[in-house]
């Protein structure tokens, strides 16, 4: 009987982690609609399960100066559910959707190269439920 147990308690887990990463893969394929065809996307998908507004993912990237980059943030099957805050190294705030009403994108150039870190987090007005995150990043090639 444990040995059932044990079973089936995997089984339910690996269910669970395969819908989430279902549930992402759709959410980054939505998202990838903001990766606008000017812009050639860094291949990387950044994704987190948040489990409430309360949580934060946290991402580590590089900015090359004198390149313009668009960062697209989606989470949820609309647009708008992702406050995401981008950051240099020393915590200095760069740029918040927030104060955008939670656009799913911002473009923008830096003039010259920086360590960023992207911080997303789930509107607790509009999703206060679980959800997964997804930071995409596109860059205009010169």
């Amino acid at each position: 009987m444990k040995k059932f147990i044990l079973a089936l308690s995997f089984f339910t887990v690996g269910a669970c982690i395969n819908k989430s990463a279902a549930q992402c893969d759709s959410i980054a394929t939505m998202c990838a609609k903001h990766i606008i065809s000017s812009f050639i996307s860094d291949g990387q998908q950044y994704r987190s399960l948040l489990l409430n507004s309360e949580e934060y993912a946290e991402f580590h990237t590089t900015f090359f100066g004198e390149t313009t980059y668009r960062i697209a943030a989606c989470s949820g099957r609309s647009d708008g559910n992702l406050i995401f805050n981008i950051y240099d190294q020393d915590r200095h705030l760069l740029f918040s959707n927030r104060d955008q009403k939670n656009a799913p994108f911002w473009n923008f150039k830096v003039k010259s190269s920086v360590e960023a870190i992207i911080e997303a987090q789930l509107d607790a007005n509009k999703n206060p439920g679980s959800g997964c995150a997804v930071i995409l990043i596109g860059f205009k090639q010169q």
